[in-house]
């Protein structure tokens, strides 16, 4: 209750006083102290992002809300309100950058969310040659007998069919899975490999579709802002998602095994153990997760 009170305080007049004498001390805006004060990547779009929207001026409180063509407008409208000469061309190139981070990552989890919302179509050319292209990068060396057949459970399917195992994600887990698979060809077979272990195996597949929801929620939430901010210098992509999605899946494979559950029946348990370790490294405002940082020179 005290935390709450202090902070409505903060929000609500002692911060107006401090921004406002710092004003009078260093003849620069909050901004202006901000970009100064910090190099590129999330300490300072987050510190950026957080300052416009807590501003009681309209268009400040605007500019986090622009799509990627309205940037360089909201540039010169927040310059001028702050007024800051337009000719200052090192907080334009700043904001700017910072504002097509911001607005890319909202555009990033509209693009992930709509191809999550797409379901699984068997009668989608499209999606059975995904399907199919999935088969052949885990198994080269053997070939489908059917399309309906129990050989999908050799990659970690529940079932005769892999479409029903799609459902939560919808395209989004496939795409998910053949993407690792065809970019990181050898990791992706060596844990497949590795899934089928006697006593410490899962289902590969299925934890690979379980893990699409983990980067898709922590996308959702804001999590994976710091971890974006520093990787993009700009308008993050699909393909950074993807990327994020081959870290977890070659982090949780380790950590699986590092761990040494007593069954599959603890999954659960352990993936939200995994969860929470992802969520630690994602609270540190300089971290990038890639699966390229997992590799020894």
């Amino acid at each position: 209750m005290l935390v709450y009170f202090w902070g409505f305080l903060y929000s609500n007049y002692f911060r107006f006083w401090l921004k406002w004498i710092l004003r009078l001390l260093t003849r620069k805006c909050e901004l202006q102290r901000v970009f100064d004060g910090s190099g590129a990547g999330a300490r300072r779009t987050l510190s950026i992002e957080h300052s416009l929207e807590s501003s009681k001026n309209k268009v400040l409180r605007n500019a986090v809300h622009a799509e990627e063509a309205e940037v360089e407008n909201c540039v010169r409208d927040v310059m001028k309100e702050k007024k800051i000469e337009q000719k200052d061309t090192g907080f334009k190139t700043n904001l700017h950058i910072t504002l097509l981070q911001i607005s890319g990552y909202k555009r990033l989890y509209f693009n992930v969310e709509n191809l999550r919302k797409v379901p699984y179509d068997s009668d989608n050319e499209e999606h059975e040659e995904q399907l199919i292209e999935l088969w052949n990068l885990l198994m080269p060396h053997e070939n489908l007998k059917a399309r309906i057949t129990k050989q999908w459970c050799d990659i970690g399917f529940q079932g005769d069919d892999p479409k029903t195992d799609f459902r939560g994600m919808g395209l989004l887990g496939l795409v998910n899975l053949v993407y690792f698979s065809k970019h990181y060809t050898d990791e992706a077979r060596q844990i497949l490999s590795r899934s089928n272990h006697p006593k410490l195996g899962y289902s590969y597949a299925i934890v690979g579709i379980n893990l699409t929801e983990m980067a898709y929620s922590l996308l959702k939430n804001g999590a994976l802002k710091s971890h974006l901010y520093n990787m993009v210098s700009g308008l993050p992509q699909m393909e950074h998602f993807h990327q994020f999605y081959c870290y977890l899946v070659y982090e949780f494979d380790k950590f699986w095994f590092e761990e040494e559950p007593e069954s599959i029946m603890h999954f659960n348990q352990y993936r939200e153990k995994f969860h929470e370790k992802i969520k630690g490294l994602l609270l540190d405002y300089d971290v990038i997760l890639t699966l390229q940082n997992t590799k020894k020179p």
